[in-house]
C-alpha cells in the first residue's frame, strides 16, 4: 500500500476531498520526522505503536577491499513498535 492508497481509502470513507487528505498525512508524517530527528522525544500513538529511537553503540567495522579498519560513530536509528491491540489484529 502506498501513500496515494492510503490517501485515497481515507478520502473515500470520510468524503473529505484527496488535496485535504494529502496535506493532513504528509503534515502527520512530518511531526513524526521532526520529532525524532531532532531528538526531542518519541511519538507514542495509543492503540498504534510507538516510533522511537534508538541508540547505536561506536563500532569497528572493515573495508574488506582495501583491508582497513574503520571506526563507525555512535548515532541513532529511527525503529516503530506496534502496540499490542496492532500486534494481536495483525497476528490473527
Amino acid at each position: 500500500m502506498t501513500k496515494a492508497d492510503i490517501v485515497g481509502r481515507i478520502s473515500k470513507e470520510t468524503g473529505i476531498d484527496k488535496a485535504t487528505v494529502l496535506t493532513t498525512v504528509e503534515s502527520f508524517m512530518e511531526q513524526i520526522k521532526q520529532a525524532l530527528g531532532n531528538e526531542e522525544e518519541n511519538v507514542y500513538l495509543r492503540g498504534f505503536g510507538s516510533f522511537i529511537l534508538k541508540k547505536r553503540a561506536q563500532k569497528t567495522a572493515r573495508n574488506i577491499t582495501k583491508n582497513t579498519t574503520l571506526i563507525i560513530p555512535e548515532h541513532n536509528i529511527p525503529s516503530f513498535k506496534p502496540a499490542k491491540v496492532f500486534f494481536d489484529a495483525v497476528k490473527s
